[in-house]
């Protein structure tokens, strides 16, 4: 799973890192959170395929994708992740798998563990070993709401956790690797099947977990803080659990 995560590259970084014309400038985030807006990196269109523009383009999403055949998005679990082994297959992402992959810049991304029922979860911040930014596999939909407006949604896919942070959670969010980007978002020619096995959890020692506080857990804490490694454990500390939503399964309340 991957419920929040952190990208505090800059622009230029950015868009060397994926070949794109240029970013927006924008402020580092260190805990992206459920509906917020995300950043995305997405193929540019047949019609603008050919120009003198780069092949890739940034855009913004809110984090949460909404299948287009939605009626009511509120009774809808908020979908921030799919899971890769049956994306092509499951209603909600199986058109966005085939038609819209995205992928999600990142400089790392956060997991709890749970070592007992009851008991207070432990976070973790989860980077590369070697710093830099990693690109999550995605899903863009576009949602036409009831009064007319569009609006972008996106999901991050998810998969069997590497050793790395096994110990932790057993899912974690699916890496595309630099060489992969091309293939990964041409969804002209590359079907689902084509792009499966690029859905794997990266190498041994590719990441590295560090305990942090748990003022992680709550979404008005977005400071550099977040990330420093906390020495005391979590049954030491004054804890603010997640919660799950009641009535929605699936759905995180996130505070």
């Amino acid at each position: 799973m991957c419920g929040r995560f952190s990208l505090t590259a800059g622009p230029q970084e950015l868009a060397e890192f994926f070949a794109l014309l240029g970013v927006e400038d924008f402020p580092a985030r260190y805990n992206i959170a459920p509906t917020q807006p995300v950043l995305l990196v997405v193929a540019r269109n047949a019609r603008e395929v050919g120009s003198n523009l780069p092949d890739r383009r940034a855009m913004l999403a809110r984090w949460g994708l909404i299948p287009a055949w939605a009626k009511n998005p509120a009774d809808m679990p908020l979908n921030i992740n799919a899971r890769s082994e049956t994306a092509a297959e499951k209603a909600s992402f199986k058109a966005a798998m085939r038609h819209r992959r995205v992928l999600v810049p990142a400089s790392g991304f956060y997991e709890w563990r749970r070592d007992g029922v009851g008991k207070r979860a432990q976070p973790y911040w989860v980077r590369p070993r070697h710093d830099g930014i990693v690109a999550f596999g995605g899903l863009l939909e576009t949602y036409a709401e009831p009064g007319g407006s569009e609006i972008d949604t996106a999901a991050i896919l998810t998969t069997a956790a590497s050793r790395d942070i096994a110990h932790i959670h057993d899912r974690m969010p699916v890496v595309i690797q630099p060489q992969d980007f091309e293939q990964w978002l041409d969804c002209r020619t590359q079907e689902p099947r084509d792009v499966a096995h690029l859905m794997q959890s990266p190498e041994e020692g590719f990441f590295e977990a560090i305990p942090v506080s748990d003022r992680v857990n709550k979404v008005a804490n977005t400071g550099p803080d977040l990330q420093e490694r906390a020495e005391q454990p979590a049954a030491a500390q004054k804890q603010i659990p997640l919660k799950q939503k009641p009535g929605n399964a699936g759905q995180l309340t996130l505070f």
